[in-house]
């Protein structure tokens, strides 16, 4: 099994036929993952050919889905039209909608995810990396060709932790990795897959990496405490950040002491997650728990 992502997972992708859309569709089917069709209104029923493997263009994510069954987009478009198209897929009934646009105002995300939520769609993003479930499916922009399949989920903010990670752990291998973004607002939160992880019965061990900024991690330590009954391996990007600095990224906002790696570190410790001060250390870490358990 894996989470929200299976070899069974049929995609659209909105914006397959720009630069990106491009790039990265051929990157997907090349790793095996299930695109069924793109969507541009503007080339409604044309075919694009990724070596040899005709993929069709559709007006709209309804018009996709029902000539496909598709049940998830991955959203590559800009960020002004980004809104316009998760609102579309929302409403569309799609059960996933992976949302790759950086870039986007807070309050246009605030406005498609809480269509999102009534309409019943999980958005992953915006900002974000997307997901992959190795040997499965590849939606987004994860390399598919640094892991293999194995029994560790992993959830992070960043997307290069994310990528570093899969690398150190590549002997081991994943379930699912799930790159949520780094944005103020996002979609699927550490603690959603944290839920969906616990569920998962070929998920032995979870890696939650964090970043310096909000209360995201704290949240997902009160979690852990409560309802995670297996090993939790964490990473906080940020222990050498210097105090007082404005940070760039959209989602590090830190106060005081609020939001610091160390406060982070520290509400994890105390519900039983083992933090590394390095992605190197955090794997090393993952490997020691995996093997005093085997």
């Amino acid at each position: 099994m894996a989470i929200h992502l299976t070899k069974e997972s049929k995609i659209l992708v909105q914006g397959m036929t720009g630069g990106e859309g491009m790039k990265h569709t051929r990157r997907m089917l090349a790793a095996g993952t299930n695109v069924v069709g793109g969507v541009n209104p503007r080339k409604a029923g044309r075919t694009v050919d990724f070596h040899d493997r005709p993929v069709p263009v559709f007006g709209s994510v309804a018009e996709g889905m029902d000539a496909t069954g598709a049940d998830v987009t991955v959203v590559f478009v800009p960020p002004a039209f980004t809104k316009a198209a998760v609102t579309e897929a929302a409403d569309a009934g799609i059960g996933l909608a992976v949302v790759i646009t950086e870039g986007v105002p807070v309050h246009d995300s605030v406005a498609f995810l809480d269509r999102a939520r009534k309409r019943g769609t999980r958005v992953i993003g915006p900002n974000c990396p997307g997901l992959i479930s190795p040997g499965q499916s590849n939606a987004g922009i994860i390399p598919a060709d640094i892991t293999k399949p194995g029994r560790i989920g992993l959830v992070s903010k960043s997307g290069t932790l994310t990528y570093q990670l899969m690398y150190e752990l590549r002997d081991v291998g994943f379930s699912t990795c799930v790159g949520i973004g780094g944005d103020p607002v996002v979609g699927t939160t550490h603690i959603d897959c944290l839920a969906a992880f616990q569920e998962d019965p070929d998920t032995d061990l979870i890696v939650l990496i964090g970043e310096i900024g909000g209360d995201a991690e704290e949240r997902a330590a009160d979690y852990i405490r409560d309802h995670v009954t297996k090993p939790v391996v964490g990473y906080i990007a940020g222990f050498t950040a210097p105090e007082g600095r404005t940070m760039g990224h959209a989602g590090a906002i830190v106060s005081g002491s609020s939001g610091t790696a160390r406060a982070k570190q520290q509400a994890l410790e105390a519900a039983g997650v083992r933090v590394g001060r390095t992605p190197t250390e955090t794997a090393r870490q993952v490997l020691s728990v995996l093997d005093s358990s085997a």
